[in-house]
C-alpha cells in the first residue's frame, strides 16, 4: 500500500526535466541571492513574451529619467500596428498613452504595444533591441540577446533561467515605484476587459507577478515573484508542456523552495542599478558573437505567430510537413486557442465555423483573423465541442464581445468580408 501511495504521489508530479528538452528553472532568493534550485538554468532559451520584462524596464528607465511620463502618447507605426495578436488593435496613426502601453504588456501581453513603445523611445524597434540587450549586459545577463520587443519568434533571441531570474530581481529593486503594475489583475481598453495571463495571480498567495511567455519553440514560460512576510523569491519555469503543467510545477517550487528562503534582506540591490548604456557597451551588443550556443529547437520566423498563452490542458498540435500545407493549416498549427478544456469568454461570441476536425476549425479561425484583423483585434479565438450522432464537433469562435448589438455588427462587417457567421451568447 506505501508503494502504491507513492507512485500516486511521484505520478501526480511535474514531468522530469530529462523528458523535457525545453525545459529549465530556477528559484533565487530575493533576499541573499542564493540559488535555491535550478535545473539546466543556463541552457538557452526562447525568452517568448518574457522579452517584454526587459521591455518594461527600459520603460521604468525612461519614466523615471523624465524622458516620458504615464501620459505620453506613443503612436503607433504601420510596423507596429502589423503586429500579430495577441495585441491591443490601434490601427497605424493612432496612438495611447504609455501608461496604457504598460498596463496591456503586464496583462494582455501586446505585441503592437510593444513595437511601438520600442519605436518610440529608440526610433527603430532594432536601435531599441540594442538597448535592451546592451541593458542586459549591464545587468548581468551574460547570455540574453535580445532582437526585438515583444518576443515574437527570431532564432538570435534567447536567453536562460538564470537570466531571466535576474531581470525579475531588478524590475522590482530597482523600480518599486512601478512595481505593482505587476499585480495588475486586468484593466479596460476601448470598453474591453484584458484579463492578466498570469493565472497564479490571486490564488498562490504572495504571488504578485511577474509575466508569462509562449511561442512553440520555446514551451510555456513563467516568471515569478512571491513574498511571504520577510522571505522573498523569483522563480523561473521555461519550456512547460501546457500552462497548466507550468503553472502546476511552479506551485510546487513556490512551496518547495519559499519556506527555504532567508528572512534577512541583505544591504544593497542584488543586481547592480547601471546607468545608461555606454557606447563601448551598445557597440558589443550589436556585433555577432562567436559560438554563442543557441536552442536546439528553432521558431520557424515566416510562419509562427506568438501569443502570450496557448490552450490550457492542451499541447499545440503540430502539422506534419508544415511548409507544405496551406496557410491556414500552418497558422493554426501555431496560433494557440482555447478550447472547450477550459471556460470560454463570458459574454456574446460569434460563431464562424463548425467541423468534426479541430484543426480544420482552427485552421477557419487563423484565416477568418487574417482576413479581419481589425475588426477582431480585441476578441478571443476558441474551440468548442459539442456531440452530434455520436461525433465530436468543434465550433470556432470569436469571443469577448460587452454586448448583443457589438457582436450583431462585427458579424455583419464579417459578412461584408464574405465570411458566414452569426451571434450567441455564451
Amino acid at each position: 500500500m506505501m508503494l502504491v501511495a507513492a507512485l500516486a504521489v511521484v505520478t501526480a508530479l511535474p514531468e522530469p526535466a530529462a523528458a523535457n528538452s525545453k525545459y529549465a528553472a530556477i528559484v533565487v532568493d530575493a533576499n541573499t541571492g542564493k540559488t535555491l534550485f535550478a535545473s539546466s538554468a543556463d541552457a538557452p532559451r526562447y525568452p517568448a513574451s518574457l522579452t517584454k520584462m526587459m521591455t518594461l524596464y527600459l520603460v521604468f528607465e525612461a519614466l523615471e529619467s523624465g524622458k516620458i511620463t504615464k501620459n505620453t502618447k506613443v503612436p503607433f507605426s504601420k510596423n507596429a500596428a502589423a503586429e500579430p495578436p495577441t495585441k491591443l488593435g490601434v490601427r497605424a496613426g493612432g496612438s495611447v498613452t504609455v501608461e496604457t502601453i504598460i498596463l496591456s504588456l503586464v496583462t494582455k501581453s501586446a505585441n503592437d504595444a510593444s513595437t511601438a513603445i520600442g519605436e518610440f523611445l529608440a526610433g527603430s524597434e532594432a536601435a531599441f533591441a540594442r538597448q535592451m540587450t546592451a541593458k542586459a549586459r549591464q545587468l548581468g545577463m551574460t547570455a540574453t540577446i535580445f532582437r526585438n520587443a515583444n518576443g515574437l519568434p527570431n532564432n538570435a533571441q534567447h536567453t536562460t533561467a538564470r537570466d531571466m531570474a535576474t531581470l525579475g530581481i531588478a524590475l522590482r529593486e530597482h523600480y518599486p515605484q512601478y512595481y505593482d503594475y505587476f499585480s495588475t489583475r486586468s484593466f479596460t481598453y476601448n470598453k474591453r476587459r484584458m484579463g492578466n495571463h498570469n493565472r497564479l495571480l490571486g490564488k498562490i498567495k504572495g504571488v504578485d507577478g511577474i509575466k508569462t511567455g509562449y511561442i512553440r519553440a520555446s514551451g510555456f514560460n513563467l516568471v515569478s515573484s512571491v513574498v511571504d512576510g520577510n522571505r522573498r523569491i523569483v522563480a523561473v519555469v521555461m519550456g512547460g508542456r501546457t500552462g497548466s503543467s507550468r503553472d502546476a510545477h511552479m506551485a510546487e517550487l513556490i512551496k518547495k523552495y519559499l519556506p527555504k528562503a532567508s528572512s534577512r534582506r541583505g544591504g544593497g540591490d542584488l543586481v547592480a542599478k547601471a546607468g545608461q548604456s555606454s557606447l563601448r557597451t551598445m557597440v558589443q551588443a550589436m556585433l555577432p558573437k562567436k559560438n554563442v550556443p543557441t536552442p536546439k529547437a528553432r521558431p520557424e520566423d515566416e510562419i509562427e505567430i506568438a501569443m502570450d498563452e496557448a490552450p490550457e490542458d492542451l499541447e499545440p498540435v503540430v502539422v506534419e510537413q508544415a511548409y507544405a500545407a496551406p496557410i491556414e493549416a500552418r497558422m493554426a498549427d501555431i496560433d494557440p486557442v482555447n478550447t472547450a478544456s477550459v471556460n470560454p469568454p463570458a459574454g456574446w461570441a460569434i460563431q464562424v465555423a463548425s467541423s468534426p476536425s479541430e484543426i480544420e476549425a482552427r485552421a477557419f479561425l487563423a484565416k477568418t483573423n487574417k482576413i479581419a484583423p481589425t475588426l477582431l483585434a480585441q476578441a478571443s479565438a476558441f474551440t468548442m465541442t459539442f456531440e452530434k450522432g455520436g461525433v465530436t464537433y468543434y465550433r470556432a469562435r470569436f469571443g469577448g464581445f460587452g454586448s448583443k448589438n457589438e457582436a450583431w455588427n462585427t458579424c455583419n462587417a464579417l459578412k461584408k468580408k464574405k465570411l458566414d457567421c452569426y451571434a450567441v451568447q455564451q
